[in-house]
């Protein structure tokens, strides 16, 4: 078998036992964007000194110098993470030349680790859309069907795994923004619990939202990369300072007896039948391994969505207010009378239609006469929303849903925005809510499209995830169908 095709836990053992080589595994993912980039569109930016990073490595190897088993394993990293020296962009106009002088802390980490960077993916400008079309440089295909969306906004990351030109990717999520690409292209996307992974040097779309998370095609290796990337960060005021569990040693446990809810409003909302039937099968899968599956109900999931939308916009009106053509990145001059049409001007040039649109939507939410009315009501509705998943959380170890209530779509197919934004509807409720979850294939279409199916657990609860995942899985058996 080809070096690509292996899973990144294979690559590691092959690695040490010095089978093969860091160089022979990289070459082997740069052959890949070599011939099939052109087709993906999955980077912005390609690193060219990738082979030489780890003919390095090969040698710290070989003398035993490397402190991380994921060391000499390439990686993709989403393009609104700072690396430093290298461009990141967010995938807009405004930071089209930007490059950070710092790394993020999860670039830190692996770095460290002697990882090696493949190159920045493309996203929806500032992690704003659900199928990576609002990227102000290019269209990202969905590799099993280059017509089709890879959803967003980790659209590039996601696609770059599942078409093998990289192991393993590292996206962020706000309102489904891993777990929806994911489940349109076929692989395992984790957000995990608010706080768990740092997000110093995420560029901010919306604060109390976003996380880092990872992409794998298989359980393992996803549980693999958060183990590297997880724990507490004095840069971050938000990152929660407790031990990180060993997820890799929990894969194997039994889960019989656990306890599973399956939400009636997230198998109602204009469900395809595809999908339904193919996570109603997965469920079944789950309760022959001795899962203990009940009907529950979230009557609040309904209100989630229009509450996702005022927070999200009100936070990045604030966040991208930094965006002025003064400090960095684009700056308008020509003609520029006075200090507010230099915002007038760059803003306008640097900023792509959806941005704007949010940008707008949170302002007025945020604005005097409006605050109470609207960003307070969707504050109180989170409040309220955490709580009842805490009572549901009392009862269940997990829930579990679809990812998406249909598969993905065709490019242009959705443009309208609210159409768009309703795409979020089964995702956005665990980012209020701060908790993880997972999004993994649980089978086809009929044309051959993958469905995700979602897993949710309690606060911290990935250990969970990842056990109850990996048996099904296994249960499944599904193989990565793109014909290239």
């Amino acid at each position: 078998m080809e070096l690509y095709k292996l899973p990144v836990h294979q690559l590691v053992k092959k690695l040490r036992s010095k089978e093969v080589s860091s160089y022979e595994i990289t070459k082997s993912f740069v052959d890949r964007i070599e011939k099939f980039e052109q087709n993906i569109n999955a980077f912005n930016y390609i690193e060219k000194n990738a082979l030489e990073k780890a003919k390095e490595i090969d040698i710290k190897i070989s003398n035993e110098d490397v402190t991380n088993q994921l060391a000499g394993i390439p990686i993709a990293i989403k393009d609104n993470i700072c690396t430093e020296g290298v461009l990141t962009t967010c995938s807009s106009k405004i930071l089209e030349n930007f490059i950070p002088p710092y790394n993020a802390t999860v670039m830190e980490k692996i770095n460290k680790s002697d990882m090696i960077l493949l190159g920045k993916t493309n996203l929806d400008e500032f992690a704003m859309g659900s199928s990576t079309e609002n990227s102000a440089f290019k269209f990202t295909s969905n590799p099993y069907n280059f017509d089709y969306v890879p959803g967003g906004s980790s659209g590039g990351s996601s696609a770059c795994v599942s078409s093998y030109l990289s192991p393993l990717s590292l996206g962020s999520d706000t309102g489904g923004s891993i777990r929806l690409p994911a489940a349109f292209c076929g692989n395992v996307g984790m957000k995990p619990t608010y706080g768990l992974i740092s997000r110093y040097g995420l560029i901010a779309y919306a604060s109390s939202l976003d996380q880092i998370g990872p992409f794998s095609n298989n359980v393992k290796d996803n549980a693999l990369l958060l183990q590297l990337i997880a724990g507490h960060d004095k840069n971050d005021s938000t990152s929660v300072n407790v031990e990180i569990p060993n997820y890799l040693n929990s894969l194997d446990q039994d889960i019989k007896g656990l306890r599973i809810g399956i939400p009636k409003e997230m198998m109602e909302q204009g469900l395809n039948e595809e999908v339904k039937e193919s996570v109603m099968n997965s469920i079944k899968k789950l309760e022959s391994l001795g899962a203990i599956v009940e009907e529950m109900s979230l009557p609040l999931l309904k209100y989630s969505l229009a509450a996702y939308y005022i927070i999200a916009t009100a936070e990045a009106s604030s966040n991208l207010a930094r965006f002025d053509g003064v400090k960095y990145g684009l700056s308008i001059r020509e003609n520029v009378k006075d200090l507010e049409s230099l915002y007038l001007e760059t803003r306008n040039h640097g900023f792509g239609d959806e941005v704007k649109r949010r940008i707008m939507l949170g302002t007025y939410v945020l604005s005097s006469g409006y605050y109470d009315a609207y960003y307070k009501k969707a504050q109180q509705f989170r409040t309220l929303l955490i709580r009842d998943l805490e009572k549901a959380f009392s009862k269940y170890d997990l829930l579990i849903s679809p990812t998406s209530a249909t598969v993905a779509f065709k490019r242009g197919e959705k443009s309208d925005p609210l159409s768009m934004y309703v795409t979020d509807i089964l995702t956005v409720m665990v980012n209020l809510a701060g908790i993880p979850a997972m999004s993994m294939p649980c089978g086809f279409d009929k044309q051959g499209m993958p469905i995700g199916i979602q897993l949710m657990g309690k606060p911290l609860g990935e250990t969970t995830i990842y056990k109850t995942a990996y048996h099904l899985e296994q249960e499944l058996n599904l193989e990565n169908k793109i014909k290239f």
